[in-house]
């Protein structure tokens, strides 16, 4: 996996549970609820955009009481996710136990949270995570920050890293399964079994518009977005319009975080899968597309999210929570420590 002397891109040391090779299984099976049972207690804070528009923050309540040299670990959640999600509350639980403070950032509309102006969340938005982390960092309350994103937001993590550039406050960051090229991965969504997920997913994202719209209160057409059956459609029809988008090709175009990675200056972790059935091998970059900060580690499976290593059925464990800190802990210590 590695050309030469260079090791921006590494051969993942993942191999799949023998009784949970499949890629599909390995992505559906972490949403089961034995699959991990550990929910962190959360505090909600409401967090005030220089919009006028709000979004949730999830707090881990035990983290709370740290002292303030300990580090903070951001987490970003994906497509419909929230800190509800299985792959966040596993991050939750072990930053915890380290003595790590720790929070799940929402994007707007989602954390079972409804924001106030009329648009929702989309793959690019950087601002909100960029305004987010200078309030961390200028109240000078924590120690060192770090950062994960899962999914699609690990592709907003990775295009904000990209634009900040060495202004950002993060010492650190991970991104895993991200969907570094948005074209790719919507094509990829319309094959095989995959358009299962996607068929899931549009529904989602249609239930929620239905909470916060109606085909007289949205700034779309209403009929487009409620016909829509691909990411393409709902893309076109709803995501483009609603954020400032000259349609979907001009969304995916500017937003995907492969045209970012090689402006990252600060040490980055990428994890990807050939066998991710969001998106196709193809969303792999080149080494030339990497900066020097970034670490690209690609396994041959792991599906989406999912990385079960181990374990029992009734009891699996997971590869991703202590690869993904186990990365970030060296950047966590104060300068002198």
């Amino acid at each position: 996996m590695t050309n030469g002397d260079d090791k921006r891109i590494i051969q993942s040391e993942f191999r799949p549970a023998p009784w949970l090779r499949n890629r599909h299984l390995q992505t559906i099976y972490p949403s089961f609820p034995w699959a991990f049972r550990h929910r962190p207690k959360l505090r909600r804070e409401e967090l005030e955009l220089p919009d006028g528009d709000a979004t949730a923050v999830d707090w881990v309540i035990p983290t709370e009481s740290l002292p303030r040299s300990a580090p903070i670990l951001v987490i970003l959640h994906g497509l419909e996710g929230s800190a509800k999600s299985s792959y966040a509350r596993m991050l939750m639980h072990l930053a915890a136990n380290l003595g790590w403070h720790c929070c799940v950032m929402h994007f707007r509309d989602c954390g079972d949270y409804t924001n106030r102006l009329p648009r929702r969340y989309h793959a690019g938005e950087t601002d909100d995570v960029r305004f987010f982390l200078g309030e961390l960092d200028a109240s000078e309350q924590y120690g060192p920050i770090v950062a994960v994103g899962y999914s699609l937001g690990g592709n907003v993590l990775l295009k904000y890293l990209g634009e900040a550039g060495d202004t950002t406050p993060l010492r650190a960051a991970a991104a895993v399964c991200a969907p570094l090229n948005l074209n790719l991965c919507s094509d990829a969504l319309n094959t095989g079994f995959s358009k299962l997920y996607q068929y899931y997913l549009i529904n989602r994202m249609k239930n929620a518009v239905r909470r916060k719209f109606d085909q007289h209160t949205a700034a779309f057409d209403w009929d487009k977005a409620m016909s829509a059956k691909t990411f393409d459609d709902f893309d076109d029809a709803v995501t483009a319009p609603l954020h400032g988008f000259d349609g979907k090709q001009d969304y995916y175009d500017r937003c995907s975080s492969v045209n970012f990675l090689n402006s990252i200056e600060k040490p980055t972790l990428v994890i990807n899968t050939l066998d991710d059935p969001f998106m196709s091998s193809e969303v792999i970059p080149a080494a030339e597309r990497l900066s020097a900060s970034v670490t690209l580690e690609v396994s041959t499976h792991g599906g989406h999210v999912g990385f079960i290593d181990g374990g029992t059925p009734w009891k699996p464990t997971f590869y991703l929570p202590n690869r993904i800190i186990g990365f970030l802990e060296p950047f966590t210590a104060r300068p002198g420590m």
